[in-house]
Order: structure tokens, then C-alpha cells, then sequence
């Protein structure tokens, strides 16, 4: 099994990554939930254990985004520290098992005979389907976003494309291309939105966001400014 590992503690992360190919499995090492929504953009992954603590984006958040609930992927949670609430929540949002930490060999071995089923039995969208979303209309805009890195960095930036899916904004400088990022911006004059979104490519003068998680009640925000061909 290909088995993504998201894991910010470097001698953990390391004791998984050797443990899992002890078990005859292939891990993949990230050290943050934004690095690990980049990775899933492109490597194909069969299964991850998840840190529930995490710099950033904690494992709860990540849990709680509608692409990951939707992906069916077997999700195995892990922490030394987390409280019995937060364990719970993570089950309820669809983690397959915890396993506290210190994690024992035989342990994992008992963890991943459990994921092995539901990685074979495993209903994957199908190609077909997701050709479906088609990309909706781009407009011209120009109004400010700050964009938040998980390392913490915040970067000032000007949007100059929108669509209800995307935005493609102008940076003074660079930005990380392999980890999902935090945008913040008002398309409308309103209340600022808080969107979670990967960068997907560099485009000209600027980067090209995708959208990773709207809510509802965003899309519709986004759709209106872009129906109203923007600002």
C-alpha cells in the first residue's frame, strides 16, 4: 500500500516511514496537513496515517475537509497528546482507528491488517466523473488577498482573475507550490473570505489558486461577483 504519512515530528515521521516498509508497504513522509492536500494532487495514495497535532492545519481541520471526506480514503489518526475529545471527534469524522503514540510494531501491523480491506474493497471515483467539473468562467478583478503559508509567512498579493472555483493572483514575491495555503479577501466589498487553496501553477505574471474546500454560502458569493463579471 502507498501509505501517506503526515507526521510534523522528524524522528516519528521517520519511525513510520521505516516501520511501514518493514511491512512491506510505501510511505510517503510529509511534515504538515497543507503539504499533504499538495501531495494528494499528485501521487496516488491508498492510505495515511495522520498526526491529529499539527503545525497549521491541525488533523481535525483536515479531516473536516469536504475533498478529503468525500475521497474515501482510509484514514488512520495518531497523537501522543491528544485529548480523549479530540480522539473522538476524529473517529466521528470518519478516521478508520487512532493509535497512540509511542506506536509499537506490532501495533502498526495490527492497524494496517485492518486499512488492507478497505484500501482493496475501495470505490474510486471514476475518471469519467470527475472530468464532470468542468472550470467555470474566469473575470478580471483587482482587489488584495493575503496569502497565509503553513510555515506562517503571510504574503501580500493582488487578485487579478476569479471564478467560482479558482483565483489567479499578482505577488511581489514567490509563494509555495507543493502545500495548500489560507487566502484572505473580500470580492465583494463584504466580510472577508477565509479560503483554503493549492497552487496548482504559475500563469504569466502570477500564481493560480484552486479552491480546495468552499462552503456554500462562499460559492455563492464567488458565483454572483463572477456572474456580475466581477468588480
Amino acid at each position: 500500500m502507498r501509505v501517506l504519512v503526515v507526521e510534523d515530528e522528524p524522528e516519528a515521521g521517520d519511525l513510520f516511514r521505516d516501520f511501514l516498509r518493514e511491512l512491506g508497504h510505501l510511505p510517503m513522509v510529509v511534515r504538515s496537513a497543507e503539504a499533504a492536500l499538495g501531495k494528494l494532487q499528485t501521487e496516488t495514495v491508498d492510505a495515511i496515517m495522520l498526526d491529529l497535532r499539527l503545525p497549521g492545519m491541525s488533523g481535525l481541520d483536515f479531516l473536516r475537509l469536504r475533498p478529503i471526506r468525500q475521497s474515501g480514503l482510509p484514514i488512520v489518526t495518531v497523537s501522543g497528546t491528544a485529548t480523549e475529545e479530540e480522539v473522538s471527534e476524529s473517529l466521528r469524522l470518519g478516521a478508520l482507528d487512532f493509535v497512540g503514540k509511542p506506536v509499537a510494531l506490532d501495533r502498526l501491523q495490527q492497524v494496517m491488517d485492518l486499512v488492507e480491506p478497505q484500501v482493496r474493497h475501495r470505490v474510486s471515483v471514476p475518471d469519467s466523473a470527475r472530468s464532470e467539473r468542468r472550470r467555470g468562467p474566469r473575470v478580471p478583478v483587482t482587489f488584495a488577498v493575503r496569502i497565509h503559508e503553513y510555515t506562517g509567512t503571510e504574503v501580500a498579493a493582488t487578485a487579478t482573475q476569479l471564478s467560482a472555483h479558482g483565483i489567479k493572483v499578482r505577488t511581489p514575491t514567490t509563494v509555495g507550490r507543493t502545500a495548500a495555503v489560507r487566502l484572505f479577501f473580500s470580492p465583494d466589498g463584504e466580510a472577508p473570505l477565509e479560503v483554503v487553496a493549492l497552487p496548482v501553477r504559475v500563469d504569466g505574471d502570477g500564481f493560480v489558486f484552486s479552491f480546495v474546500d468552499l462552503a456554500p454560502e462562499a460559492f455563492e458569493r464567488l458565483r454572483v461577483v463572477v456572474e456580475r463579471g466581477g468588480r
